[in-house]
């Protein structure tokens, strides 16, 4: 058959109950003569291809993972809408004259949103200042300034609805996370060897995972897995000379995820951040990360081939096990009289 967008995958779930052997073919591998180009006579050059074994089919999950993909689609969906929604708060802070995103550095943390809350509900600045805790830099006199704006009816009134559509959401977000933990259950190993990963949290791990699966056979190399979620440079070179190399289309939420983590892991101290940072000066910030993601998903490749957890080369895991727990083992040692104070 020839169809496109989603229309193959209520035919193929059917066909596949029944043990039929499918194959979802890229169009590109498969693409019809010029000037002769009907649905039918698509049909019959695709019939033609495969009774010649020429068609090679393409990646399509186990049904698993296919319904649990549309839990992980749906994170992704309102994660941006709760990013809109922050946005469309900030805007509208701004717009009153409260200017608390000068004075503190996230507006959704436990403070600022208690703060903004006690706006809402009509409290004065200094009643609301009661809620800020020791952990804000800014001194009471800057959180008062900050504070001081014009909330008319309609901002309240605006800036209610936000809220309680950003706590919907965060409320929705975290019941996809459970249900998709819940249906992985039985893939922790391999969740938890992803999080060891620099940028890759729970969330990020179960995401993957449900992108990509579980057999890696089914890719062989970790460059065939990069170029079939899209993010391995392209390849077009023609005597001698190198021409565009454009990304090809690929696995966008794939994309997506890797970027987000590649943009975290460039920010801890391992070996992708030196690669980032000797990267981001020839190449940019935008190809630094994408390089980065690059390398994140041949690591993912291989951490769950052979069923491995990651090591950086740059870190001395024993020095920062001494780091983190020297105060509690000297505090032992001398309390059981192995040291003297």
């Amino acid at each position: 058959m020839e169809s496109t967008g989603i229309y193959w995958k209520s035919p193929y779930a059917a066909l596949e109950k029944k043990g039929l052997k499918i194959a979802v073919v890229n169009a590109r591998h498969v693409k019809q003569v010029p000037g002769r180009k009907t649905d039918i006579a698509d049909a019959q050059w695709l019939a033609i291809l495969a009774r010649n074994g020429l068609l090679r089919g393409g990646f399509v999950p186990p049904c698993q993972f296919r319904e649990l993909r549309l839990v992980s689609r749906q994170m992704q969906k309102l994660t941006g809408m709760l990013s809109a929604e922050k946005n469309r708060m900030h805007k509208l802070l701004t717009d009153s004259g409260i200017r608390l995103s000068v004075v503190v550095s996230d507006l959704q943390g436990k403070a600022a949103r208690a703060m903004i809350k006690g706006l809402l509900q009509g409290e004065t600045p200094e009643q609301v200042l009661t809620y800020a805790t020791k952990r804000l830099k800014a001194s009471e006199d800057e959180l008062l300034d900050a504070l001081a704006g014009d909330l008319t009816a309609s901002h309240r009134f605006i800036l209610t609805q936000v809220m309680t559509h950003i706590e919907a959401l965060e409320q929705a977000i975290e019941n996809c996370l459970q249900y998709l933990l819940q249906g992985l259950s039985a893939y922790a190993p391999i969740l938890q060897s992803l999080q060891t990963i620099p940028g890759i949290d729970q969330a990020g791990a179960a995401m993957l995972l449900v992108e990509i699966g579980d057999d890696m056979q089914v890719f062989g190399t970790p460059a065939k897995l990069a170029s079939w979620a899209g993010v391995c440079p392209g390849n077009n070179e023609s005597a001698g000379k190198k021409k565009s190399g454009k990304t090809r289309k690929g696995n966008p939420y794939v994309r997506r995820i890797l970027c987000e983590a590649a943009n975290a892991a460039s920010k801890t101290r391992c070996r992708l951040q030196d690669k980032f940072k000797a990267l981001v000066i020839r190449r940019g910030r935008k190809r630094a990360i994408f390089a980065i993601a690059h390398k994140l998903l041949k690591i993912v490749f291989l951490l769950i081939e052979r069923s491995d957890y990651y090591r950086d080369a740059d870190t001395d895991y024993e020095a920062l096990t001494v780091q983190r727990n020297a105060p509690r083992w000297i505090k032992k040692l001398k309390q059981y009289g192995y040291i003297t104070a």
